[in-house]
């Protein structure tokens, strides 16, 4: 059984390309609505859901934000295999800012990794509002995800890179 999100019913957030814009715990720039420190929010979710949800080939879709938790399912998937060879926290932090410094591609754009999944944007302003929003979530969720895949003392964490093997919804990562 996959893990949905929690978001089902989200009043008043702003929607871009079909995806609603959830407010995230972050000291990121961006367009996403600010949440309280204390609230669980998508990256905490995608993060928590991972390890469980990145077995399954098929993703029963009940909600909006059930869309957002798969894109961040795969970002994660993909962060993993860049963290795969890093030994160290300080080699990982290298990784992942290079990872934050590729093109975000949005729907309709080549490389966006579900072009099925979210809605093509009806103007270049909800493109670039998505694209920006996408980019914001991709830097929060690398920053949890350090947390994450080492170890306080900044060896990697074995039973987070080994995740970096597995194809989420049988999509090879690049």
């Amino acid at each position: 059984m996959v893990y949905h999100s929690s978001f089902v019913d989200v009043e008043g957030i702003t929607k871009a390309c079909g995806c609603p814009l959830l407010p995230l715990k972050s000291h990121i720039k961006g367009p996403a609505p600010v949440s309280d420190q204390d609230r669980t929010d998508i990256v905490d979710e995608a993060i928590t859901f991972f390890r469980a949800n990145v077995f399954f080939r098929n993703f029963d879709i009940k909600s909006s934000a059930d869309k957002l938790l798969i894109y961040l399912t795969f970002y994660i998937n993909v962060a993993l295999k860049r963290l795969e060879g890093c030994r160290t926290l300080a080699e990982g932090t290298k990784a992942i800012i290079n990872l934050g410094l590729e093109n975000v591609p949005v729907p309709g754009e080549s490389g966006f990794p579900f072009p099925r999944l979210f809605a093509l944007p009806q103007s270049k302003k909800e493109a670039e509002l998505f694209r920006n929003y996408l980019k914001q979530i991709r830097e929060e969720t690398s920053g949890r995800l350090l947390s994450v895949a080492y170890r306080p003392n900044g060896t990697p964490n074995k039973w987070w890179l080994a995740f970096a093997k597995r194809k989420f919804m049988n999509i090879i990562v690049p």
